[in-house]
């Protein structure tokens, strides 16, 4: 059960905006003091040869202390250990989200709020490297080298931090406990620090060029990670604490969807969103630790003189640690969006969700079967021993991945559909994901892989998969659930104009990546042949167009969060257990323990909601 105990006090309210604020700024300080600290203590104790790589760890690990003790969990944590501590204030209002705090509602708007800003930081280090390939020339950056800095921290950021924190991070935590009935995730401060993990790894790869950057790209393929400046180790500190991260909450995902359910609710009656999150969290607790010890085996590489990945090592031993993790990642990321099209679709259809039991059976599918793709990344380096095993593997994942298709489409059929925001961008990652799994087909058969490898066509079909399907999942999300969050509508003429517009401006760039690839458009690169100008030219316009149309879109939740008109507590007439709460949902986040009696999807001719 939740040990939320004495953890609450309701003064706070009483006090002006500076005592709110006061564990950030403290944290703040405390994580500048540790960075500035330990990294001049460092350079001084350490000769020259060494000093550009420990100061910097150092400063990371130092800062982070800082940050996290500072923001609340000293008292919160760390001092119950020692005796009677007094009880940490959580604060109340704005307050609540400036502190260390153990609700999960509130944990999971830090994580939202994190990941629509990492998000805009990456998109601008995307229009940034558009605006570079305009022209087949070096324009916009000085360097190669600067070009491939702003790659590694767009890419980092989001296949690390936005495709995992969004959907995982930001509506896991925040609606897995309401989803299945509970007060609260299992272990709150375990909970609560999750979060305070994940700032200091966004942060160390959103700075890595302040430290040199680092060349290797979001991958970080040695041996030239062995070669490159001290923001390679930023890269390495940065991706382990966004796993810590991930860790943390798979460690609750799992434990309240299994210990925690409300009466009634059992395994067979879980929510399509909570099945998509408890084998995503699956895959979190085997795979993380993977990646986690690729990440300190190169740090060692770098600070201890060790040689697991350089050229006295093994180097492709990394890409094989890295793709381990980083292709279950892809259904880290794409489960709970498919669990957002089954929540989403069978209430805008108003028909019961056809294919329950095959839906289920896809989700745990897909999940046993991702681990077992990871060389398909591979192909042009491994023996010829592993790519046909590898090759059939790939191309049997598309059969489970076809239930969710089936179960969507069928609850589609002869429904009553309301087109309203949160369903046109349901259906619109339905459509795009598609093309990013039809596609994926090629790169899985090895000969055409061959061909295709380390081309354009790459970058579009990940894309289709990640924007295509992942983010335009959590848009759908966001709107879907903006009601539970906040109490008021979003407007929907600006929702349908900016879901358009997104559409359009996705699918007519990346379709014209396609077409790059296969004309022999390398990817990774800030300057190529001229003949490929006209299609980077068409790419970057309409890239720029969907810069444009995500701003819209999260203007208008912001603005609709502070002046939106008020929403019932179930406007959309949904029957999982989130919209049988007020909304937002009251600490506890029920005023009695639910009791689940009946399926949550039984819509059918006689529901007129």
């Amino acid at each position: 059960m939740s040990d939320h105990s004495g953890m609450m006090d309701t003064g706070t309210a009483r006090h002006g905006w500076l005592h709110h604020a006061a564990p950030m700024l403290r944290a703040v300080l405390w994580a500048a003091i540790g960075c500035l600290g330990a990294d001049w203590i460092v350079a001084l104790l350490l000769n020259d040869r060494l000093a550009g790589e420990w100061p910097v760890v150092a400063a990371f690990f130092a800062g982070s202390a800082g940050w996290i003790l500072g923001g609340g969990a000293l008292e919160a944590c760390v001092r119950p250990w020692f005796g009677d501590a007094p009880a940490w204030d959580e604060g109340e209002g704005i307050g609540r989200f400036l502190r260390f705090h153990t609700d999960h509602k509130i944990i999971g708007m830090q994580y939202q709020v994190t990941a629509i800003l990492t998000f805009l930081a990456a998109g601008m280090a995307a229009m940034m490297m558009r605006l570079e390939l305009l022209t087949p020339n070096l324009d916009v950056f000085q360097t190669s080298q600067a070009y491939n800095e702003a790659f590694g921290v767009h890419g980092s950021l989001m296949l690390f931090a936005v495709s995992v924190v969004a959907i995982v991070g930001g509506f896991g935590n925040y609606f897995v406990p309401v989803m299945v009935g509970a007060d609260d995730m299992t272990y709150p401060r375990l909970n609560g620090l999750s979060w305070w993990f994940l700032v200091p790894g966004v942060m160390a790869i959103l700075l890595s060029p302040l430290a040199g950057g680092f060349q290797t790209g979001w991958t970080g393929y040695s041996p030239l990670a062995a070669e490159d400046a001290v923001g390679q180790d930023l890269y390495y500190l940065g991706i382990f604490a966004l796993g810590l991260s991930s860790l943390f909450t798979a460690i609750n995902v799992i434990s309240t969807t299994l210990y925690m359910r409300a009466p009634g609710l059992t395994i067979g009656r879980l929510p399509m969103f909570v099945w998509g999150m408890f084998v995503t969290s699956v895959l979190n607790l085997l795979w993380v630790p993977v990646i986690g010890t690729g990440m300190i085996f190169g740090l060692a590489d770098r600070t201890l003189g060790t040689h697991f990945f350089d050229s006295q090592g093994l180097p492709v031993l990394w890409q094989d640690l890295f793709w381990l993790f980083g292709h279950p990642e892809v259904y880290i990321i794409m489960l709970p969006a498919w669990g957002l099209w089954l929540e989403i679709i069978p209430v805008f259809s108003r028909k019961r969700l056809f294919g329950y039991g095959w839906a289920v059976a896809g989700m745990i599918g897909v999940t046993v079967l991702s681990s077992y793709v990871w060389t398909h990344h591979m192909f042009t380096t491994v023996s010829d021993s592993r790519l046909v095993p590898f090759m059939t593997t790939t191309e049997l994942i598309s059969i489970p991945t076809g239930f969710m298709y089936i179960a969507a489409l069928g609850t589609l059929w002869k429904g009553r559909l309301r087109l309203r925001t949160p369903m046109l961008l349901a259906l619109m990652s339905v459509f795009n994901f598609l093309i990013g799994g039809f596609t994926g087909v090629f790169l899985s058969d090895v000969p055409a892989d061959f061909q295709l490898h380390n081309t354009y066509f790459v970058v579009a079909h990940f894309h289709y998969t990640i924007i295509g399907g992942m983010v335009f999942a959590w848009l759908a999300g966001l709107y879907y659930w903006f009601p539970k969050y906040s109490g008021r509508m979003y407007n929907e003429g600006w929702g349908k104009l900016s879901a358009w517009l997104v559409f359009f401006g996705f699918n007519f760039s990346f379709l014209g990546m396609f077409v790059a690839g296969f004309d022999g458009m390398n990817r990774r690169v800030a300057e190529y042949m001229p003949y490929l100008g006209g299609i980077n030219e068409w790419i970057s316009i309409w890239a720029f167009l969907l810069g444009l149309a995500f701003g819209i879109a999260l203007l208008n939740l912001l603005v609709s969060a502070i002046s939106g008109e008020r929403a019932g507590d179930n406007p959309w007439g949904g029957k999982t257990l989130e919209w049988q709460t007020s909304s937002p949902p009251p600490h506890g986040n029920f005023a009695r323990e639910p009791v689940v009696t009946d399926h949550f999807y039984n819509y059918g001719a006689g529901d007129r909601t």
